[in-house]
């Protein structure tokens, strides 16, 4: 693949018309590869465009590439990363590092004292997490929620889940703390 140039920005309204292209590419992804994902609609996040809460990446001719939002849970206590997809065309590319790390520094400008989380099975965004300085961690550290794992509800995993007690699945919770980031 050659050097593509990407722009990466916090989403806003005028990005609302990747809104279907993105909710299809992430059940696409997830069917794909066999795993579960909460299905979002094209008005959720369009939703998180317009509150500032999402990163798109386009190609320097306006190519949607990739995209991530944020949402708050338990008052602030914790902000999720989630969504994170990349068009299957630009994969490979190191697009998806580059997304998370600016999810990331939205999750810490907007929420500078809560812990940030996400929930994965893949193992490169494993590998990602650990390199902004998430660790493993039980559910049982994760929000409580009710709202949270409400979103769960629409992936093919919640059964599992659910008899599970909400204290694993087949995904692997990474926390970030802020707090123990700071001693360290």
């Amino acid at each position: 693949m050659s050097e593509i140039s990407f722009i990466i920005c916090v989403a806003d309204a005028s990005h609302k018309k990747y809104s279907s292209q993105i909710t299809a590419e992430m059940e696409n992804s997830a069917k794909a590869r066999g795993t579960g994902i909460a299905k979002r609609s094209p008005a959720y996040v369009e939703a998180k465009m317009e509150e500032g809460k999402a990163v798109i990446a386009l190609t320097d001719t306006g190519v949607w590439a990739g995209f991530c939002y944020i949402e708050a849970w338990g008052h602030g206590k914790f902000v999720a990363n989630s969504g994170l997809i990349v068009s299957p065309e630009f994969r490979q590319s190191g697009l998806a590092r580059k997304i998370k790390q600016e999810v990331f520094k939205l999750s810490q400008q907007k929420y500078p004292d809560s812990k940030i989380f996400g929930l994965t099975t893949g193992a490169a965004v494993m590998k990602i997490n650990s390199e902004l300085g998430y660790i493993p961690v039980s559910y049982a550290d994760l929000t409580d929620d009710e709202e949270f794992w409400k979103g769960c509800q629409s992936c093919i995993n919640f059964e599992i889940l659910m008899s599970k007690k909400r204290q694993n699945c087949l995904c692997t919770a990474m926390l970030y703390d802020p707090k123990t980031k700071k001693k360290d």
